[in-house]
């Protein structure tokens, strides 16, 4: 059951085309978000389309992957875990956000 910690799975389109880092160091990242939409009846059998937004973050050899793949509108899945981070913005204000760090994604159109 330990290879089930922690771990994310989600299908749905990409909000924008993957941005791109490379630092002093030589690692790289990737950043994109991600659409899931779920649809169901509510209780006056109304049809609700919830539509949820997910940031994806993706390091090393798969963020370059991700450079030149995870384009705006592309249906993908992704697998990774959870993680939840704070700092402070230019004002000096905390902000927190939650990230899927990805470990594997697949492109499915």
């Amino acid at each position: 059951m330990n290879n089930l910690r922690n771990k994310v799975q989600l299908i749905g389109h990409l909000g924008k085309d993957a941005e791109f880092k490379q630092f002093d160091n030589g690692n790289t990242i990737a950043r994109v978000s991600i659409a899931t939409k779920e649809i169901f009846q509510n209780s006056k059998g109304e049809k609700i389309v919830d539509v949820q937004w997910h940031q994806l973050v993706g390091w090393g050899k798969l963020a370059e992957m991700m450079q030149v793949l995870c384009k705006k509108g592309k249906e993908v899945a992704v697998q990774g875990k959870l993680t939840h981070r704070s700092y402070e913005d230019h004002d000096g204000q905390t902000k927190f956000l939650s990230e899927v760090v990805v470990s594997e994604f697949m492109l499915l159109n």
